[in-house]
């Protein structure tokens, strides 16, 4: 049988724009899968991978018109937005280069041998090595960020692991590009083609999961595909370290004090965030507790302006348009859902932000209206009206795990002077990875001390996919002891030729 086409398809028409692959097949896919393992010693040397990082941001910018371009007709996110996504996806690779420049994420710690401690101390010596393959599994909302040139690719590739990458079937000719611009990057530093896979197919993202040389894998997706890939490598003979992000609803808690103090301007606020991207943000907050009364109405009604004033826009792909149509009308028919604003189909290939209103009771209780505690991609969000504190908790009770939780307060509960506010932030933080304060969850930096992960199912391991830390996640420890100082790897010699942060004999060198 003949092997699948990939075609490339334009969103704001539905038709296809040109075929520019095939799926993959097993044989395909071993072999992507048995050509990174071969290019393990590629990687090895620091300076070369960091090297590596920097020259792939930068044959990134300097492709950036025809990769904007290209991505635009492929996702109808705009130049604006792809732009900045690619300078963000740039910058994330030169400062993975820098932290493997550095040498921190080694974790290199040496204990001499010390016969007075109980029990005794024999000499140890530990750093952490590469898992080896990874797996990353590209998201269709950002098509550089999180996609084959994205954090989970940098991350894994400032480990010192190759990459075999499954294509989102949203983007497959910007993938195909960015693939060989990767490859155009590593071959300025001497490094094999094969440090970067790329595949497309559905069955060829279940073979990969399976192969035995692929060591961890990386997603962001659906719960369902996430969750089968999950399980499939906890089923492997040898299972792998998974790290999914899954899906998340990203609540937010307007105090009355806060919704009193400036209902316009969370309103607003609120309406931009839901909205941005046509709502198809991972961390769009899908859910909004409100107080019932007149600051509350306040509220809705600077939300009603701002959504209503807000363009229809067009979905990343139609069978997403079909499941956010499908997924806002029903949930519009539950009792006692009210539409100030309908969301649904805009136009042919369009949809129209919206939002539903919904006693805060009705998802305490439980039942059918459980479904609006479920995410709907695309620009829709529910807001639960509360009268009381004890309706607030008993919503949050019943909330999976998020990649956010917010609150927006009023200044004098912002200044620490009401216990309430304290008492809501601990409520919240069980349920989130990453926590905030009178802003909006849309909008992930870059940084060292970045969180974006949470509870299951926003995330199915406790790391972070951006920021520094994600290193973390391509890594595993290794303590060596009593092995002679001429055997012993470079990074974990007493002269630290490398000139390595450290902990030496309990004190932190740096």
């Amino acid at each position: 049988m003949a092997a699948a086409p990939v075609w490339s398809v334009d969103p704001r028409t539905g038709k296809q724009r040109e075929q520019v692959a095939v799926e993959a097949t097993a044989q395909e896919v071993d072999a992507a899968v048995r050509a990174a393992h071969a290019a393990r010693d590629a990687l090895a040397d620091r300076t070369v991978r960091a090297a590596f990082l920097r020259s792939a941001a930068d044959e990134l910018k300097a492709a950036e018109s025809t990769l904007v371009e290209v991505a635009d007709a492929e996702t109808a996110l705009g130049p604006v937005r792809l732009t900045g996504e690619l300078a963000r996806t740039c910058y994330q690779l030169r400062a993975f280069a820098d932290i493997v420049d550095e040498g921190e994420y080694l974790g290199v710690v040496v204990n001499h041998p010390d016969d007075t401690a109980t029990p005794p101390i024999p000499d140890l010596r530990r750093y952490k090595v590469p898992l080896g393959v990874v797996a990353v599994y590209s998201a269709s909302n950002f098509p550089f960020a999180f996609s084959v040139p994205g954090g989970d690719t940098a991350s894994a590739l400032a480990a010192g692991c190759p990459v075999v990458v499954k294509a989102h079937p949203d983007h497959p000719a910007l993938s195909e590009l960015v693939a060989k611009v990767l490859r155009r990057a590593a071959a300025r530093h001497g490094i094999p083609d094969g440090v970067l896979g790329l595949v497309h197919g559905f069955e060829a993202g279940v073979e990969l999961i399976k192969h035995p040389l692929v060591a961890a894998a990386g997603f962001t997706g659906s719960v369902r595909g996430g969750r089968a890939l999950f399980d499939a490598a906890a089923a492997r003979p040898v299972p792998i370290p998974f790290h999914g992000e899954l899906g998340s609803l990203n609540p937010v808690v307007v105090t009355e004090a806060a919704a009193a103090e400036r209902a316009e301007a969370i309103g607003a606020g609120l309406a931009g965030s839901m909205t941005l991207g046509v709502g198809q943000f991972c961390v769009k907050p899908g859910l909004v507790l409100v107080p019932a009364g007149d600051a509350g109405d306040g509220l809705v009604k600077s939300l009603t302006d701002a959504v209503s004033a807000t363009d229809a826009g067009v979905l990343l792909d139609h069978r997403m348009r079909d499941n956010f149509v499908a997924g806002v009308a029903e949930r519009a028919a539950l009792p006692d859902v009210d539409s100030p604003v309908t969301p649904g189909a805009g136009g042919e290939h369009t949809v129209s932000p919206g939002f539903l209103t919904v006693p805060a009771a009705r998802l305490a209780d439980g039942g059918e209206h459980d479904l609006l505690l479920e995410e709907c991609f695309g620009p829709v969000t529910v807001v639960a009206r509360y009268a009381d504190e004890g309706e607030v908790r008993g919503v949050l009770s019943r909330l999976p795990g998020n990649l956010t939780a917010t609150v927006q307060l009023s200044a004098e509960e912002a200044a620490g002077e009401s216990a309430g506010a304290a008492a809501l932030l601990a409520e919240v933080t069980p349920l989130a990875g990453r926590v905030l304060v009178n802003g909006w969850p849309t909008g992930v930096a870059v940084a060292a001390a970045q969180q974006h992960g949470g509870p299951y199912p926003a995330t199915t391991s406790t790391s972070t996919s951006v920021g520094g830390t994600a290193i973390e996640r391509w890594l595993r420890p290794v303590a060596y002891q009593g092995v002679p100082e001429a055997l012993l790897p470079v990074e974990l010699r007493d002269d630290n030729p490398l000139g390595l942060p450290r902990r030496f004999n309990g004190v932190l060198e740096r």
